[in-house]
């Protein structure tokens, strides 16, 4: 079944990372500027945020939903708004480490230069570095 928009991947049978993982790709497709896009990212959040109340192993999908909301951020050149959910995904991400560390710092490193923190931003990505296997 095609899915088009927000509301499709809210449909009665859809699971919630099912409607999670419709409402981020919905998010990434609406124009910058529209409002659509972080709708989509807050609800993914909000629902993101129930999966993991009721089972912990969905933390990733919660940090994935907060850097996609903080990426929005970044692109409308808000990196003030951007900057609490690239930090909860880092921590979240914390937990689980690997690749999704990796992908929350690079994040943050970005909100952190947006912000003209250069300091932190070297700091984050310095960190990020350290997790990344040798070849």
């Amino acid at each position: 079944m095609a899915r088009n928009g927000s509301d499709d991947a809210l449909r009665r049978g859809t699971t919630g990372v099912e409607a999670v993982e419709g409402l981020l790709a919905h998010a990434q497709t609406q124009r910058r500027w529209g409002g659509a896009g972080l709708r989509s990212a807050d609800r993914a959040i909000a629902l993101s945020r129930a999966l993991v109340a009721e089972n912990p192993g969905h933390t990733p999908l919660l940090a994935r939903a907060l850097r996609t909301a903080a990426r929005l951020h970044l692109a409308r050149r808000r990196p003030g708004d951007a900057l609490p959910p690239a930090r909860e995904s880092v921590e979240l991400a914390r937990q689980a480490g690997g690749p999704a560390l990796v992908m929350s710092l690079a994040c943050l490193a970005e909100v952190y230069e947006s912000l003209q923190r250069y300091g932190d931003a070297a700091a984050a990505l310095s960190e990020a570095d350290g997790h990344i296997p040798p070849p």
